[in-house]
C-alpha cells in the first residue's frame, strides 16, 4: 500500500493508472494547504472525491485550505525555486509522517507527472522525508504521461485548473498575460 499525495484529479489519472499496472495499491492523499484561492481548493478537491469514489480508490483528505499557514511558512521566500522548495517539502513531509504514522509501505506524489514542476528538487526532497520518518519514497519518472493524462482529463470532463495552486503562480499567471 502506497499513500500518493495528489495535487488534483488530473495529474493523478495516468499516476493512479501506473501503479495499478504495476501492482500498487495507491491510497490517495489530499494535502495541499498552498492552493487558493477557497474556490480553488474546494474545485480541486471535489472533483479529486469524485474521481476516487468512480475509481473504487480510497482518499485520505488530511488539513484542509491552509492558506495562512501556508503564507507564514513561505514568508521569508516568496521568489520561484525556494518558494516551491518550501512548498514541496511541507507536502512530502506531511505525506511521509502520515505513511509512516499509518502503517503505508511508502509514498510518493502527483507531482512528478508535471514538466512544470522542478523535479529533482521533488525527487531530492522526497528521498529526504522517507529517510526522515522511516518510510519509502517510490520515485517514478511520470512526466512522459502528462500530456496523455491531460486528454484523459479533458475526456472525463474534469475540472482543470491553469496554475499550480499557490497564490504566487496565481499572481505570475496574469502578469505574464
Amino acid at each position: 500500500m502506497i499513500l500518493l499525495h495528489t495535487c488534483c484529479a488530473p495529474c493523478a489519472l495516468k499516476c493512479v493508472e501506473t501503479l495499478k499496472d504495476e501492482r500498487v495499491a495507491p491510497t490517495v492523499f489530499f494535502y495541499n494547504p498552498n492552493i487558493h484561492p477557497y474556490t480553488e481548493y474546494k474545485s480541486r478537491a471535489d472533483t479529486l472525491k469524485d474521481f476516487c469514489k468512480n475509481e473504487g480508490l480510497p482518499l485520505i483528505e488530511h488539513g484542509g485550505y491552509g492558506l495562512r499557514d501556508f503564507l507564514a511558512l513561505t514568508a521569508e521566500s516568496r521568489e520561484g525555486r525556494g518558494r516551491c522548495r518550501l512548498c514541496y517539502a511541507e507536502r512530502l513531509d506531511t505525506t511521509a509522517k502520515y505513511a509512516a504514522e499509518n502503517g503505508f509501505e511508502g509514498f510518493s506524489t502527483t507531482l512528478l507527472i508535471s514538466p512544470y514542476q522542478d523535479h529533482e528538487s521533488l525527487k531530492e526532497i522526497g528521498e529526504r522525508a522517507a529517510a526522515r520518518f522511516g518510510t519509502e519514497f517510490l520515485y517514478r519518472d511520470f512526466r512522459p504521461l502528462f500530456r496523455a493524462g491531460q486528454a484523459m482529463a479533458r475526456e472525463k470532463t474534469l475540472y482543470m485548473q491553469k496554475y499550480c495552486g499557490c497564490i504566487f503562480s496565481e499572481e505570475e499567471r496574469y502578469i505574464r498575460n
